[in-house]
């Protein structure tokens, strides 16, 4: 049976706990191998992918309409707790109107090289395109929304892989999450450590790998696109002065997109989105 919470300072619910402090949550929530999904549709993506809850809040009102969710807690011993929209907001920081919140087990990073590993061989053994792969890099991101943002054209474009270097953002913050609305659940990522060196591991497994720069001596993406890379990584550079110095002269290529009416650059999701259109 759903458990009903009148305090916002009960501790069985302190999973949840001032939600809207990113940098308390963002120090807390990994380091007990927990993030919180927000929404009906990102629970459930979360679920699809195979991860575990630890406890659902909710309002009354969501009671009915996410009752296969509730009946499938009860089943697997998952507590679900149930609060009042002024005691939620009063737990929580913010007025939860998206169905329900999610506290969930964080699921175990793979390894780099095995992920890359894993991708070369995806696809039937009779399928010419099985080797063809791409992924996407993100260094240093430190915007929540970005990174969930990257995470939904990645997704949305058929990349194989995320991998986000140590001073990115957390992918699994619920800000994150929310922006990709679930879609960080379904591209495999992991974390590139260490960086840049970490790129000598993509050239290694084959990859070409590209950032996407306004430097000297880029080339187009059209120009890119034409070579025809079979296995390509790309890279974005962080939201205020693009890729690091280090990490440009480790490029094998420097990319740019053509620009007009005096427009110098644009924010890495749009980049982002734009090279995994061009580079599909």
């Amino acid at each position: 049976m759903p458990i009903t919470i009148t305090d916002p300072a009960d501790e069985r619910v302190a999973d949840y706990l001032r939600l809207t402090d990113m940098a308390l949550r963002t120090r807390l929530e990994p380091a007990n191998g927990l993030y919180l999904a927000e929404s009906e549709k990102v629970i459930r993506r979360a679920l699809a992918a195979g991860h575990r809850p630890r406890s659902y809040l909710m309002a009354p009102r969501w009671l009915t309409d996410l009752a296969d969710l509730v009946a499938r807690a009860e089943a697997d011993g998952v507590p679900v707790y149930v609060g009042e929209p002024d005691v939620i907001r009063a737990l929580t920081g913010f007025h939860l109107h998206r169905g329900a919140l999610a506290s969930m087990h964080r699921p175990e990073l793979p390894a780099l090289e095995g992920l890359l590993a894993k991708l070369s061989c995806a696809g039937p053994a009779h399928d010419p395109t099985r080797r063809r792969t791409r992924v996407a890099v993100l260094e240093d991101l430190v915007d929540h929304t970005n990174v969930g943002a990257c995470f939904r054209s990645a997704a949305a474009l058929g990349v194989d892989a995320v991998l986000v270097t140590p001073r990115s953002a957390d992918p699994f913050y619920r800000r994150s999450i929310r922006v990709s609305m679930g879609t960080v659940f379904q591209v495999p990522w992991t974390r590139i450590d260490p960086w840049p060196d970490g790129i000598e591991l993509l050239k290694n497994a084959g990859y070409v790998v590209a950032g996407m720069t306004l430097g000297d001596g880029s080339i187009t993406l059209d120009a890119l696109v034409a070579q025809d890379h079979r296995r390509l990584a790309l890279v974005f550079g962080t939201e205020g002065d693009g890729l690091t110095a280090r990490t440009e002269r480790l490029l094998d290529r420097r990319v740019t997109i053509p620009m007009m009416h005096d427009v110098d650059s644009l924010n890495v999701a749009a980049s982002s989105a734009v090279a995994f259109y061009a580079t599909r």
